[in-house]
């Protein structure tokens, strides 16, 4: 099949690895079905997207809200690329699957507000499915209400226009959205699993998502058990997009 694209920007290699691996496992993918781009070594300008069967944009610790004049030359660059994608992506309404910044940055990008309103804790989040995410190919079926790993700063606190809500809580109004038909974005990861925040927990110990000291506490927390569903919405988007090869 057409790989998927994995636009990835975490620095942190802990992170970055630890993303990968983990949208391969809990993706059902092998490594000849994901390609990672990390936008956070340089410039991107030969992305032709009919190559792939979809666009996975990861997570990270940028603040899709943060003013230009304060965002780090780095991050205005991967988010120059992003906003080219995302503008092919929207137009031709092509498979994406925005992961927590992802969420901000398409939401920008439609016209949303992103802002520090409803952040949320580091662990698991309480999502409940919307109507029109029961309709939905990836959500469809799933509990009305699940939990999710998660942890963000920034959140959409104002709708795109031409956005449909999948999902919801009650600390963060817009958990997942669609554009289109086929264009995603989550506020929650699917990509991860018990041991992968622990992972993240380790990385980003000093980025002001916890208080260091809280460290140890959430990873027991995280051990505790697993969240089930959310990795079900990444196989359904890869599932579901999987670009066979037309044999002749």
């Amino acid at each position: 099949m057409k790989p998927f694209l994995l636009l990835a920007h975490r620095a942190e290699d802990a992170a970055a690895d630890d993303e990968y691996a983990s949208i391969l496992r809990l993706g059902d993918l092998d490594e000849g079905a994901l390609r990672r781009v990390r936008l956070e070594r340089g410039p991107v300008t030969d992305l032709d997207l009919t190559a792939y069967s979809g666009v996975i944009l990861g997570g990270g610790p940028y603040l899709a809200s943060d003013p230009e004049e304060r965002k780090p030359d780095v991050q205005r660059q991967a988010e120059a690329t992003i906003d080219r994608v995302l503008d092919e992506v929207v137009d031709r309404d092509l498979p994406f699957l925005g992961l927590c910044y992802g969420i901000g940055t398409l939401g920008r990008h439609q016209g949303g507000v992103v802002d520090r309103q409803f952040g949320e804790p580091v662990g698991r989040l309480s999502v409940t499915v919307t109507a029109a995410g029961a309709r939905d190919p990836l959500f469809a079926g799933l509990p009305e209400t699940f939990e999710a790993f998660g942890g963000h700063k920034e959140a959409l606190s104002t709708t795109p226009r031409r956005a449909t809500v999948l999902a919801t809580s009650a600390a963060c109004p817009i958990q997942a959205f669609r554009v289109g038909r086929n264009v995603y974005a989550l506020q929650f990861h699917p990509e991860m699993d018990s041991v992968s925040l622990q992972t993240r927990i380790d990385a980003y110990r000093d980025f002001g998502y916890f208080p260091p000291e809280e460290a140890d506490r959430l990873k027991a927390v995280a051990r505790e058990r697993d969240t089930p569903h959310p990795p079900e919405i990444l196989r359904r988007f890869v599932d579901r997009y999987a670009v066979k090869p037309v044999h002749a």
